[in-house]
């Protein structure tokens, strides 16, 4: 499981083999270490013991740190876990070869499909409701694949070569997504459109906050993996900047934070803001919907897993493409 801890002065600490999270000097949760995957803090006011971190450390529990806004600024795992230069070294190198191509074209591609595939599930359902709207969304998901076409014919010898292609790609289809998301969300919330840092409507905040924790649930992936977060291939190389989990991340973001946050909408269910921020509450249930979605399974590759299993499984996937020992195919959920 996952724990969430949002509340101010929260103490997190270690009890025989129990996790025990404290509130005003009273014990509110305990649970055994073995049955937790990851801890979430979103609240600057909350403590932890070091023998809890130990403890955390032991079971392979990531701790990952998020600020208001879902963004995450640290996490906590121990790099004995995760010691494998073979994998590393073939990163780096694949930079400079085709793999680093390939794997930048497979993230793109899935985030494509998908994109693709939530605004068909969703326009499904306006068939017979609103014919109107779903030739609507139909038409920009012919346009959609038309762009998405032109992925297939670029070509170079190594991925400096030819990003600003892929990303011209990925970005005339990304403006027809969101139009269409738009479209669907009309009428039941206010969207003036993507919006990343400082969004302050709570369309987009909800999407950040989402976003934040998949990206805290990819980098876990990616650590548990051997690989380096900062060394990626779409997103270029800057100082402290996690490319790599802004690469893979690409292949999820719709299936698991996307559709959670049409439906919140589509389903009427109040979306409270505290100023520019989400509020306590709806940062919890949000949470706990965004959990839930990465616990559904899904089929890919011949059989059904939790997405959060098919998130790990491809980040092994990634390190033993780059080490030439599998394919790597990107993730694309159904509709």
């Amino acid at each position: 499981m996952q724990l969430y801890i949002s509340n101010f002065g929260s103490f997190l600490g270690k009890k025989s083999e129990r996790l025990i999270v404290k509130e005003n000097n009273k014990v509110v949760n305990e649970i055994p270490f073995h049955d937790l995957e990851q801890i979430i803090i979103d609240n600057p006011g909350v403590s932890l013991s070091t023998d809890c971190i130990r403890e955390c450390v032991r079971h392979g529990i990531y701790i990952s740190f998020l600020d208001f806004s879902g963004t995450p600024y640290a996490s906590l795992i121990s790099p004995y876990l995760v010691g494998t230069a073979m994998t590393r070294r073939e990163q780096l190198m694949a930079y400079n070869d085709q793999r680093g191509i390939h794997l930048a074209k497979a993230f793109v591609e899935g985030k494509l499909k998908n994109q693709l595939n939530i605004l068909k599930y969703f326009a499904k359902y306006r068939k017979g409701a609103n014919r109107e709207l779903y030739e609507q969304i139909y038409h920009g998901i012919t346009w959609m694949e038309k762009f998405a076409e032109e992925l297939k014919e670029i070509k170079g010898k190594c991925i400096d070569d030819i990003r600003g292609q892929i990303m011209s790609v990925e970005g005339r289809v990304g403006n027809i997504y969101w139009d269409m998301v738009k479209l669907l969300t009309d009428g039941k919330i206010e969207f003036p459109g993507r919006e990343h840092r400082g969004a302050g409507d709570p369309f987009n905040s909800l999407l950040n906050y989402g976003y934040g924790i998949l990206n805290q649930q990819i980098e876990k992936a990616l650590v548990l993996a051997g690989l380096d977060i900062f060394c990626g291939y779409l997103h270029v190389d800057r100082p402290g900047k996690k490319s790599l989990v802004y690469d893979f991340i690409e292949e999820f973001r719709q299936p698991v934070v996307d559709r959670v946050v049409i439906a919140i909408v589509n389903k009427g269910i109040e979306i409270g803001m505290d100023g520019e921020y989400l509020d306590t509450q709806t940062k919890r249930d949000f949470a706990a919907r965004i959990f839930e979605r990465l616990d559904h399974k899904e089929s890919f590759q011949g059989k059904k897993s939790a997405l959060k299993t098919i998130i790990q499984n491809q980040a092994r996937r990634i390190a033993t493409f780059l080490r030439g020992e599998a394919k790597y195919k990107p993730f694309v959920s159904s509709w």
